[in-house]
């Protein structure tokens, strides 16, 4: 059985800010993934495109925004 545990963050006002930035990064990364999987099943030569390789090309995308590695 996977558990899993979620935690409610209430930020302070000037929290907020700072915090917003790294969610909407991750969400990007994270709703990108599927899109660009249904895209490449959706093209004419079926490519599959594997955890791995989109795995991989997080570093590349990471090394264009080194003072965003801590996110």
């Amino acid at each position: 059985m996977i558990r899993s545990c979620k935690f409610l963050l209430r930020p302070a006002g000037r929290q907020q800010a700072p915090l917003a930035q790294p969610l909407r990064d991750h969400c990007f990364l994270c709703d990108g993934a599927p899109q660009e999987r249904r895209q490449a099943c959706a093209h004419p030569s079926k490519t599959k495109i594997e955890y791995g390789d989109q795995s991989a090309r997080l570093k590349e995308i990471r090394s264009f925004a080194p003072q965003r590695q801590g996110r």
